[in-house]
């Protein structure tokens, strides 16, 4: 039943022995066998006579449903009378957030194609490596971000089409838009035809390419925003997370249009626009990372943020400490999630009314979740082990043999240590490569960060096992200081101390390093391998 012409997709996902289990356990989660999300997130809403509801904001638009429509299906007619675009193409698209480039998604994915997204700062390199795995025959990309494009070219033997927006050039995407009709037919693709692939962060490697279906982005839109963000049709969503992320994916795009909400797409929406833009555009929900929250905490009652109901963490782990200083700056309690590029989004949350201090939640409704040992067996309440899913979304790598590592008996092995508690809350430990072993102890790096960002000179700290011929690891901390703050032994010390008396003493960082800066991905995770070779080619400071 696919659509798709160009089948490379479908030839090259994992066989279906070394594919998870899939769920589809809830009502909501039976889908038809021909399905385009791109018409039920989109065209559904014109249909039914809601055309003129209020769908995406800019820095200088505002577009309604009919609006985004209209451009859409401008968009798709050029790929396919212009471009030479047919279903199952791969179409990079590069871009920050703007509601262009949301035009843009949605055109590739109307038009039976799969879209690739592309983080606005990838360099040459970086694009080469995933133009040549998904090989891209298709490029959408901001006219500002031509050059690194241009310089990956003659590397990327299958990219033939590029065409520019954001552009005044008569080669332009918008020129060739306005000569083409504001009408196109959805593809009828199958509901597992692929339409979206995500690379992952390349902090542990080369970039995986994990390929979603039209079912996976509609299932993500039925399970945790229903349950656990409960947003409305009036809600205004914001927040900071590219498009190229599933997290910015999913609450800018997928899970405000999935309810006929709107979205605020900002090129630029770090922590010091965020707060003024939240109350310019008198937006409802927010989705940024944990940093920038806790970055924004002190800032916010400089603003009008009375509008703000709704605020969502997710990227990395959420300190308790950020937690509760946002509550206190705010007085809105941070609905946190784990979700991975994987999986597409969120599979265990809590919602703002249902929380658990240090918790992450429990399963979202429609997946399940375990605690395994190394072996694959389930561990009891109370044991650290490695978290495993199973749900209406799953791993499936482009041709990886990655694959075998994240999916076992069924079972997406997220990577992430955790622990569940008698009453179903899970707990974070830490990520499976971020645990410390040292002196026979096991010592979870982001506890340690959790206490020391609760001391009031710590802005920022990134934990790690550094290699010691004594206890064959010690505990490490990288510390950047607020300012005011003097760096030293002094400061160490207190830092060392004060770590011990919140938790076990022999969890203190027997190094600390004070540094100007923190290494962290686009999306803004902190890449603590980056600090674990840091670490391996220098002495690094501190005091025992």
């Amino acid at each position: 039943m696919t659509a798709h012409v160009d089948t490379f997709c479908a030839c090259h996902l994992p066989a279906r022995e070394h594919q998870p289990e899939f769920r589809f356990d809830l009502p909501e989660l039976q889908f038809p066998r021909q399905l385009n999300c791109a018409h039920e997130l989109l065209d559904r809403w014109v249909e039914q006579g809601d055309g003129n509801r209020p769908c995406l904001i800019g820095s200088e638009l505002r577009w309604t449903y009919a609006d985004l429509q209209a451009q859409v299906n401008c968009i798709a007619n050029v790929l396919v009378k212009d471009m030479g675009f047919m279903p199952g193409n791969r179409v990079l698209l590069r871009g920050a957030n703007s509601p262009m480039l949301a035009a843009c998604w949605f055109a590739v994915v109307k038009a039976g194609g799969v879209a690739v997204g592309g983080m606005p700062l990838l360099r040459a390199k970086e694009l080469t490596q995933i133009v040549v795995k998904a090989e891209i025959s298709h490029a959408l990309c901001d006219e500002r971000l031509a050059e690194e494009l241009l310089l990956a070219a003659p590397q990327c033997a299958t990219l033939k089409h590029v065409m520019h927006f954001h552009s005044d050039s008569p080669d332009g995407l918008e020129a060739h838009a306005l000569t083409k009709s504001p009408q196109f037919k959805s593809i009828d693709t199958a509901a597992d035809d692929a339409c979206m692939m995500a690379f992952t962060s390349g902090t542990t490697g080369a970039p995986k390419g994990a390929v979603h279906f039209h079912r996976d982005v509609m299932a993500v839109c039925r399970c945790w925003p229903k349950h656990h963000l409960q947003a409305r049709s009036d809600d205004i969503f914001i927040g900071s997370s590219p498009l190229a992320f599933t997290f910015g994916l999913g609450g800018l795009l997928l899970f405000p249009l999935s309810i006929g909400a709107s979205s605020v797409l900002l090129e630029k929406a770090n922590p010091d626009v965020l707060p003024a833009a939240i109350a310019k555009y008198r937006a409802t929900a927010c989705f940024t990372s944990p940093t920038a929250y806790r970055a924004m905490a002190a800032t916010m009652k400089g603003h009008d943020i009375s509008s703000l109901r709704k605020c969502v963490s997710a990227g990395e782990a959420l300190p308790a400490a950020t937690r509760k200083l946002w509550k206190d700056a705010t007085g809105i309690e941070l609905i946190d999630g784990i979700g991975s590029t994987e999986l597409l989004h969120i599979f265990i949350s809590h919602t703002d009314a249902d929380a658990k201090p240090g918790a992450t939640g429990k399963p979202v409704p429609g997946y399940t979740a375990a605690i395994l040992d190394d072996d694959m067996n389930r561990l009891p309440p109370g044991k650290i082990g490695h978290l495993a899913i199973k749900g209406p979304t799953g791993c499936r790598y482009l041709d990886d043999h990655r694959q075998r590592q994240y999916v076992k008996n069924g079972w997406n092995l997220t990577g992430d240590d955790y622990l569940v508690d008698d009453d179903g809350w899970y707990f974070y430990q830490g990520r499976t490569d971020d645990m410390i072993v040292t002196g026979g102890y096991n010592i979870a790096g982001p506890e340690v960060e959790s206490v020391l960002l609760q001391h009031p000179a710590v802005a920022e700290c990134g934990v790690v096992g550094v290699p010691d011929v004594e206890r064959g690891q010690v505990v490490k901390a990288y510390v950047v200081l607020k300012p005011g703050y003097e760096a030293g032994d002094a400061m160490c010390k207190t830092l060392q101390d004060y770590v011990k008396q919140a938790i076990a003493p022999y969890k203190y960082p027997r190094k600390i390093e004070f540094t100007d800066a923190l290494p962290r991905t686009e999306t803004g995770k902190l890449q603590r391998f980056r600090l674990r070779a840091q670490a391996s080619t220098q002495a690094g400071g501190g005091k025992e």
